[in-house]
C-alpha cells in the first residue's frame, strides 16, 4: 500500500512540476513526429480522422510490453485478459471484444502482423520484439481492414532492413524467478539495393509463478524461441520488394486458475465466499483455503507448445499515375496445450487441447492523387483452415471422457475503396466502401468415448443407457454458411491550422458469423452463431501546442450494436454449458483522450482517459434446464467504465559521460464484468498497477544499463474468472510482482 501511494504522489509531484511556468520556458524540443499507415499510407498522425494510438519500438521496449497482454497499461479503453494463464488473450477495445475461446473464431479487434491479418484466436498468443511501431486504431476498420474488425485494429511493424549502413545491437537480461531473456538484431546492407535484417529472442524462465502441492513441482516454466529474417530489395527508387520469414518455438508451461467451490457445506450460506472459502466445496467436498493466487492442489502438468512459421511478400511498386502494393501472407501454426478446468486434485474437467491454423492472403492495392483528390482502391483475398482436437477428462466427475473435433474452412473475397475529397483548402471529405463476401465450412462436434460404458454424462443428457460401453454422439454439426456484407465510412475533417485536426465521422463494420469450438452436450449448441454489426458516430479533436511540446487528442463516440456476440448457456437435462449466441442489441458511448508534453528538458509526461458506458440489450440464455430471460441493462464483458495511464520518464546527463533515466508508469481499471450474465462473484475489482525503470547510458547512447520492476505495488486482480456450473470455479490473476536488468549494446 505504501509503495502505491508514493509512485502516485511521484507521478503526482512531477505533472505539478511540468506546470510550472519556469520549467514550461525550458522546453527543449518538440515531440517526435509520428507517421502512421492506419489508412494504407504513410501520414502524420495530427492528418488522420481516426482515433490512432502509436507506440514506438522504443517505447514499447522501455515500458517492457512484452506482448498484447502488456499493451493495455499503455492504452486507455483497451482490456486484455487470458481465458488460462499465459494462453487465450482476449483483447478488448472500448468495451468491444469476443468472449471465446473457440480456435474456430477470430476476435473483433483485427490483428495484423506486419499487414497480414490473424485468422484464429489461437495465434493472438504472440511475442513482441525487433518492432518499427505498434497502431491501435479505434473503432470499426470496415473499409481498409474489412475482416471482422468492428472493434478496431492493432497493427504490429516490424523494425524494416535498412540500405544505409551495417548496425546491429544485443540485449540480455535477467531477472526473479530464474528468468532469462535475450534479443538483437543486425542489418547488413549488402550492396546499393540489397538489404538483410536478422533478429531473434528468447525467453526463458526456470520456476514458473505457480505451484501445485500435489505435483510438488512449479507451473509456468517458459522455453521460447523467436526469429525473424527480412531481405529488402529496391532495384530502383520506385520499385521496393520486401521478404519476411518468421518463426516461433515454444515448448513451455501456462499456468492454472484459483479454486473456489460453489456448494455450501451448511444451509443459509452463500457460495462462492472467498472470505471464508471452507463454507463452500465442489462435488468432492474439496476446497482450497490458501489465500495464495498461485498456490493449487492442480493434479497435471500445464505444458504449452508452439510451432509456427510465417512468411510475407509485400510490393510496393510507383507507377507514376499510381503506387501499387501487394502483401501475400502464409501462416503455418499448431500449438498444444492442457487445460486443468476444474482446478482443483480430482479430474473433473480437463482437456488437452490441440490446433492446427494454415492461412493464406493475398492483397492487391493502388493509390494516386487526382487533381488533389487522394484515392485508393483494393482487392482481398483469404483462406484459412483450422483444426481442433480436444480429449476431455471428465472421470471423477462423469466416470467418463469426451473427445471434441472440428474442421473449419473459410474463404474471403472483398473489394474496397476510399478517397478523400478536398472541399476547401482546410476541409476534407473521406467516403470508404467495402464489400466482403465469406463463406465458412465446419465439421465437428462433442463425443462421449464411454470406456466402461457407465457415463453419466451420456445418461445425464439422454444420449446412452447405462451399462452400454462404446463412444456415443453428444452433439455433431456438418454445415456452411456465407455472410455478404457491406462496410462503410464517411469523415469529415477540418484543418484549422497544419498542427490541430477537427473531425466527424460515421463507420460500419461486419464481423462474420461462425461456429463454437468447445465442449457441447447438445447439436444447438454448435449451431451457428449470427454476423454482428456495429455503427460508430464519432467526434474529435487533435492538436500540436507550444511549438509542438505539447500533443494532445481526444474522441467522442457513440456505438450502435446488432448480434453482438457473446458466451450464453444451453441446457441439456441436468446439465448446462457454454453457447456463443447473439444479443440483439447493445450500445456504448464513451471518451478517449490522449497527452504527450515535453514538458521541461528531459521530462515527457504521457497519459490518456478512457471513459465508457456500456448497456446490453434483453436477450435469451439457458440456466437449470429452462429458458431465462436477461432483462436490458447488463454491461458488456470486460468493459470498465474508467481506465487511466500515466507515465513520467526523466533523462539526466550524468558528467559528459553518461545519461541516466527514469521511468514510471501507471495504469487504473475500474471494476469490470468478465461475461454477458454480470454475475457479480465473477467481475473484476477496480485495480492500479504500477510499473518503474532506471536506465544509465553512455553518452553515445551504444550501452545501456537498465533496472526495471513490473508491478511495483506487487498488486493482486482478478483478469479471468470462471464458474462451470457444476460445483467449482477459478479465477486468474495478474502476475506478481517481478524485477530484473538489462544490458544493451549497439553496433554501428
Amino acid at each position: 500500500m505504501h509503495n502505491r501511494l508514493f509512485v502516485r504522489v511521484l507521478l503526482g509531484a512531477s505533472a505539478l512540476a511540468a506546470a510550472s511556468p519556469a520549467l514550461a520556458d525550458q522546453a527543449p524540443g518538440a515531440v517526435a513526429e509520428i507517421v502512421v499507415t492506419a489508412q494504407k499510407t504513410e501520414q502524420r498522425l495530427i492528418d488522420v480522422p481516426v482515433t490512432v494510438n502509436a507506440l514506438s519500438g522504443r517505447s514499447l521496449e522501455t515500458a517492457h510490453v512484452d506482448a498484447p497482454l502488456d499493451l493495455a497499461t499503455q492504452i486507455p479503453n483497451v482490456d486484455v485478459k487470458q481465458n488460462i494463464p499465459g494462453a487465450q488473450q482476449i483483447i478488448t477495445v472500448r468495451g468491444v471484444g469476443l468472449d471465446d475461446f473457440s480456435a474456430t473464431n477470430n476476435s473483433t479487434v483485427g490483428v495484423y502482423i506486419d499487414d497480414v491479418f490473424l485468422a484464429s484466436f489461437a495465434e493472438n498468443d504472440f511475442n513482441f520484439f525487433d518492432l518499427g511501431r505498434v497502431e491501435v486504431l479505434k473503432g470499426p476498420q470496415g473499409t481498409l481492414y474489412g475482416r471482422n474488425s468492428t472493434a478496431g485494429a492493432i497493427n504490429v511493424i516490424s523494425a524494416k532492413p535498412s540500405l544505409s549502413g551495417l548496425t546491429a545491437e544485443a540485449t540480455a537480461g535477467y531477472g526473479d524467478y530464474d528468468a532469462f531473456t535475450a534479443n538483437g538484431y543486425v542489418n547488413i546492407p549488402v550492396s546499393d539495393d540489397l538489404a538483410l535484417r536478422f533478429s531473434g529472442k528468447t525467453d526463458q524462465q526456470g520456476e514458473g509463478y505457480w505451484f501445485s502441492r500435489v505435483l510438488d513441482q512449479h507451473l509456468g516454466q517458459q522455453d521460447n524461441l523467436f526469429g525473424r529474417a527480412q531481405a529488402l530489395y529496391r532495384p530502383t527508387d520506385k520499385l521496393t520488394i520486401l521478404f519476411k520469414l518468421e518463426g516461433e518455438r515454444e515448448r513451455s508451461s501456462i499456468g492454472v486458475g484459483k479454486f473456489f467451490g460453489t456448494i455450501p457445506v451448511a444451509p443459509g450460506l452463500t457460495c462462492p465466499d472467498f472470505a471464508h472459502p471452507a463454507n463452500c466445496v465442489n462435488a468432492h467436498g474439496y476446497t482450497d483455503t490458501t489465500p495464495d493466487p498461485f498456490d493449487g492442489d492442480w493434479n497435471h502438468p500445464a505444458p504449452y507448445d508452439v510451432d509456427q512459421l510465417n512468411a510475407t511478400l509485400h510490393i510496393d511498386d510507383d507507377l507514376g499515375w499510381a503506387k501499387l502494393t501487394s502483401v501475400t501472407g502464409y501462416i503455418d501454426f499448431t500449438r498444444g496445450f492442457y487445460i486443468d478446468a476444474d482446478a482443483g486434485p480430482t479430474t473433473d474437467a480437463e482437456f488437452d487441447e490441440n490446433d492446427r491454423v494454415h492461412q493464406f492472403s493475398q492483397e492487391l492495392r493502388l493509390a494516386g492523387d487526382a487533381h488533389g483528390v487522394q484515392w485508393l482502391v483494393g482487392a482481398y483475398y483469404s483462406w484459412d483452415r483450422v483444426q481442433t482436437n480436444t480429449p476431455g477428462f471428465l472421470t471423477d466427475l462423469f466416470n467418463t471422457d469426451v473427445l471434441i473435433t472440428a474442421d473449419q474452412h473459410t474463404q474471403t473475397g472483398a473489394v474496397f475503396g476510399q478517397a478523400q475529397w478536398p472541399i476547401t483548402r482546410q476541409l476534407t471529405l473521406t467516403t470508404g466502401l467495402r464489400y466482403t463476401d465469406e463463406q465458412r465450412s465446419y465439421i465437428g462436434g462433442t463425443t462421449d468415448t464411454n470406456p466402461t460404458g457407465f457415463s453419466f454424462l451420456c445418461v445425464a443428457v439422454g444420449a446412452c443407457t447405462f451399462g452400454a460401453p462404446g463412444p456415443h454422439v453428444l452433439s455433431f454439426e456438418d454445415a456452411s454458411i456465407g455472410n455478404q456484407n457491406v462496410s462503410w465510412r464517411f469523415a469529415l475533417d477540418y484543418k484549422p491550422t497544419d498542427q490541430t485536426l477537427l473531425y466527424v465521422s460515421a463507420s460500419r463494420g461486419t464481423k462474420s458469423g461462425g461456429f463454437f469450438d468447445g465442449i457441447t452436450t447438445s447439436s444447438f449448441a454448435l449451431a451457428p452463431f449470427l454476423p454482428e454489426t456495429l455503427t460508430d458516430y464519432e467526434a474529435g479533436a487533435k492538436g500540436e501546442f507550444d511549438d509542438r511540446r505539447l500533443m494532445a487528442e481526444a474522441s467522442l463516440f457513440y456505438y450502435d450494436y446488432q448480434d453482438l456476440q457473446t458466451q450464453t448457456f444451453t441446457s441439456v437435462g441436468a446439465v448446462s454449458l457454454i453457447k456463443l449466441g447473439n444479443v440483439p442489441r447493445a450500445s456504448l458511448y464513451g471518451l478517449d483522450a490522449d497527452l504527450t508534453w515535453n514538458a521541461a528538458p528531459g521530462l515527457t509526461l504521457k497519459s490518456g482517459l478512457g471513459l465508457l458506458h456500456s448497456q446490453l440489450g434483453a436477450f435469451e440464455t439457458q440456466i437449470g434446464g429452462g429458458t431465462v430471460v436477461i432483462p436490458a441493462g447488463n454491461k458488456l464483458p470486460d468493459a470498465p467504465a474508467m481506465t487511466l495511464n500515466l507515465q513520467a520518464r526523466y533523462e539526466h546527463p550524468l558528467g559528459d559521460r553518461f545519461i541516466g533515466a527514469v521511468q514510471i508508469d501507471a495504469h487504473y481499471s475500474s471494476s469490470a464484468f468478465k461475461e454477458a450474465l454480470n454475475t457479480p462473484f465473477l467481475a473484476s475489482s477496480a485495480c492500479w498497477l504500477e510499473n518503474a525503470e532506471a536506465d544509465i547510458s553512455t553518452a553515445d547512447r551504444k550501452w545501456t544499463f537498465s533496472a526495471w520492476v513490473k508491478n511495483l505495488s506487487n498488486t493482486e486482480y482478478v483478469t479471468q474468472s470462471t464458474d462451470d456450473g457444476l460445483g467449482a470455479g477459478y479465477r486468474i490473476f495478474n502476475p506478481p510482482r517481478t524485477f530484473g536488468f538489462t544490458v544493451s549494446h549497439k553496433f554501428e
